[in-house]
């Protein structure tokens, strides 16, 4: 992931547009956003916060953590 990462930051440098443009004032948005919710997602996936736990939990007992997830499903949309 990382390579193409890479690959494409390269891309972005060599068709980079003029300074101070729309185009580039809406990449740098889009950089932002995918980084504070990579930082997000990294957090949340350190042992002992909830998405560690819940992976944990499918690892265990994957058949159950399919059926809770259906249910869900189901109850979500039955109240919309």
């Amino acid at each position: 992931m990382g390579e193409l990462l890479d690959a494409l930051n390269t891309l972005d440098r060599d068709t980079q547009s003029e300074p101070g443009s729309l185009a580039d004032q809406a990449a740098q948005a889009f950089r932002s956003a995918s980084h504070r919710v990579n930082e997000a997602i990294e957090a949340v996936q350190e042992p002992g916060m909830p998405l560690d736990i819940l992976a944990r939990a499918t690892r265990r007992a994957p058949l159950q953590a399919l059926a809770v997830a259906f249910l869900v499903g189901v109850l979500v949309t039955r109240r919309r």
